[in-house]
């Protein structure tokens, strides 16, 4: 760690403590838009900068330098621990994860193996010990939730219906609680090798979770994200969890173990109160509007943040990720507009 003191204000939002200001940071945020990221991928691929912990700090540092975020997220991807269960996947530029031995039947998850952490993603671990060293901010690690991985285990790769998925979980329920638990015992034994190797905080993408109705999530899959969510905090460090399109589940979300609950755009920080959400929230400006000229962003930006405020515990975010057109600049931007807006509102 550098001379500069430490910046906890995310660590102390996600307690619902207050803050010196509204912290930020941004999904997506190392990579994906960064020159210095693209210069990169012309050479190697995501698998090959994950497994260089010292290439896959640069990255995950990076929008804590440019933006001056108030905390890091390391740069990965949900996939990553899947191989080391038996799940051969590629990262198909254009397309997204792309799995060549999809689940059809029962036996294809009785096939699943357990995850050493230690062993099969050590770079992970040791990527985690050297950003500890380095950043001012805390540390985000992350992990995939059991439905949105067996989503892609079982479509093949991305889908827009999760046809597959669904027709799966009602015809072979008893496979179905089967790759659920394999799953989230996989997650359990990930986050937690994370969090000793260093990680300050997790988050859960239940990405695409929202495709199932209220009901169907508490059958199938609320019993294993309550067990995932109990095991590791245990670990004392601030959870969190985020899916797109998912505010039909928050009251759900809000009986977890964990502190914070991401929004996407289509919820709003009033909205899941009114619903009865208790933990501190993060979100959840809509990534498009980072097009517009800067007058429309901060236009929509205030809105979200003086609603944030009423309450301790808040973190400002996007409600999705960044995606490749956005301009660095208007991150940094943003930023800076987010800290001083709430600096001088007197927080």
């Amino acid at each position: 760690m550098g001379e500069e003191a430490f910046n906890d204000n995310f660590l102390r939002a996600a307690y619902g403590q207050n803050t010196d200001h509204i912290p930020v940071w941004y999904m997506r945020q190392a990579g994906r838009s960064q020159p210095e990221y693209r210069k990169l991928k012309e050479k190697y691929s995501l698998f090959e900068i994950t497994h260089d912990p010292e290439l896959c700090a640069y990255v995950t540092k990076l929008p804590v330098d440019q933006y001056n975020n108030d905390a890091a997220i390391l740069y990965k991807d949900i996939m990553t621990p899947l191989p080391s269960i038996g799940v051969d996947v590629d990262i198909k530029p254009g397309v997204g994860p792309v799995i060549n031995n999809p689940i059809t039947q029962p036996k294809d998850v009785e096939k699943l193996g357990n995850i050493d952490p230690e062993k099969e993603v050590p770079y992970v671990l040791d990527t985690i010990k050297l950003l500890r060293e380095q950043l001012n901010v805390p540390l985000i690690s992350f992990s995939g939730a059991p439905f949105t991985l067996a989503s892609y285990m079982i479509e093949g790769g991305p889908s827009k219906n999760y046809h597959k998925t669904k027709a799966f979980m009602y015809s072979k329920p008893i496979a179905w609680f089967a790759l659920m638990d394999k799953l989230g015992d996989m997650t359990i034994r990930y986050v937690s090798s994370q969090i000793k190797a260093g990680a300050q905080a997790i988050q859960i993408f239940d990405s695409w979770v929202g495709a199932l109705n209220a009901e169907d999530y508490r059958f199938y899959v609320k019993p294993v994200m309550k067990r995932i969510f109990e095991t590791i905090q245990k670990e004392e460090v601030p959870l969190s969890m985020f899916g797109v399109g998912a505010g039909h589940l928050l009251q759900d979300w809000n009986d977890f173990s964990l502190q914070i609950i991401g929004l996407d755009w289509r919820t709003s920080i009033s909205e899941a109160r009114q619903l009865g959400v208790t933990k501190s929230l993060q979100g959840n400006l809509d990534p498009s509007i980072l097009l517009a000229p800067w007058d429309v962003i901060e236009e929509k930006v205030k809105p979200i943040l003086e609603a944030g405020m009423q309450e301790e515990g808040f973190v400002f975010n996007l409600g999705h990720g960044v995606f490749p057109e956005v301009d660095p600049d208007s991150l940094k931007r943003l930023t800076a507009f987010v800290h001083d807006y709430t600096n001088k509102i007197g927080r």
